[in-house]
């Protein structure tokens, strides 16, 4: 294997882990209410992180933009305007049934979406090439294990009704039923499969960038830039609304609140590392960098999501033969995600 290839998929397994535990810290917030924390997040990660990360890393990203096709720019914006609102789904679902389950709904959906579109951009011919068959592979091989997670999420559900305040413990946001729960996760896995693709249709923002001398990774953060901050636009609004409304703005002063800013502020920093990372990692996966690179980050992700989740007692009182199909899920994740590395050889 070459080795721009192995550090790109060692650095997209990097981004899976951080994609996978960004939003712990949720469990043990409480004491603010889910806009507080979901807007210091969100300005950390999608204003603040790509505004250092691009003037540290691009020359001129104006001339940048300048001289790159509008459509690629439009397309950055408007998939990350559109992702936006799955962003609050996410964070939404994940309050209402945990980090494992929403996890695994939110990455299924995204990773089938992310993968197989992106090809249909970058290179439809490749679709009946090797590599094509070996990514949509990979990728189905992915789904069948994330299915494994899921089966096993409705059965820690049912075992753990009866127990529900004591299993969310000090978790942000309010419990929701179930099916809302769905709703929202299956709204926020479409979305979240609608960023990647705007990443690959914005490409020749990172050509562009390359011409005027900037590496591959600075052309990148200008897209995260476009694509990030015109999702933070709904986010940081609705929160702004719910703040008004629930009255809640008073709870970023309440006794001892440090520990609760430092979480916020190190999910947003976790989260936009992700991103950053992933956006080092695509272009060393070759052409079809995006549609390679995100389903093997979210079933990294996955899989450290679902870790995490029974190191913090998500999955405590369910029986032996619901994890099962946890174990399960793990096998077949392993062998997914070495066909889609496999695959980014196969150019």
């Amino acid at each position: 294997m070459p080795s721009s290839t192995l550090l790109g998929l060692t650095l997209v397994l990097v981004a899976g882990l951080m994609c996978g535990i960004f939003s712990m810290p949720m469990k043990f917030m409480g004491r603010w209410a889910w806009e507080n924390v979901w807007a210091l997040f969100i300005f950390v990660s999608c204003v603040a992180l790509p505004v250092v990360t691009t003037y540290l890393t691009a020359g001129n990203f104006v001339a940048v933009l300048r001289d790159t096709p509008s459509g690629a720019v439009i397309a950055a914006c408007v998939a990350g305007f559109a992702w936006g609102f799955g962003a609050i789904m996410f964070g939404q679902g994940v309050s209402a049934i945990g980090v494992a389950m929403s996890n695994t709904l939110v990455l299924a959906i995204s990773a089938a979406l992310g993968s197989f579109l992106p090809m249909l951009v970058l290179a439809p011919e490749r679709l009946h090439q090797p590599q094509g068959k070996a990514i949509l592979c990979g990728t189905a091989i992915g789904l069948f294990g994330i299915v494994c997670f899921g089966l096993a999420g409705f059965a820690k559900e049912r075992s753990q009704s009866s127990e529900l305040e004591e299993v969310r413990g000090a978790m942000v946001g309010t419990a929701r039923p179930f099916g809302v729960g769905l709703l929202l996760c299956a709204g926020a896995g479409v979305l979240s499969a609608v960023l990647n693709i705007g990443y690959s249709l914005a490409q020749p923002i990172v050509h562009v960038a390359q011409a005027h001398g900037d590496s591959s990774f600075a052309g990148s953060n200008i897209v995260w830039l476009l694509a990030l901050g015109s999702g933070a636009i709904p986010n940081l609004c609705f929160c702004a609304f719910l703040l008004t409304k629930n009255g809640t703005w008073s709870r970023y002063s309440v006794p001892r609140p440090w520990k609760l800013y430092i979480a916020a502020i190190l999910m947003g920093l976790v989260w936009g590392g992700d991103i950053s990372v992933y956006g080092y990692a695509s272009p060393h996966l070759g052409k079809l960098g995006p549609a390679i690179g995100w389903p093997l980050k979210l079933i990294a992700g996955l899989v450290t999501a679902n870790l995490a989740g029974i190191m913090v007692g998500e999955w405590k009182s369910t029986r032996v033969r619901d994890r099962r199909w946890m174990v399960v899920g793990f096998a077949v994740l392993v062998v997914a995600a070495a066909v889609l590395g496999w695959s980014s050889t196969l150019a």
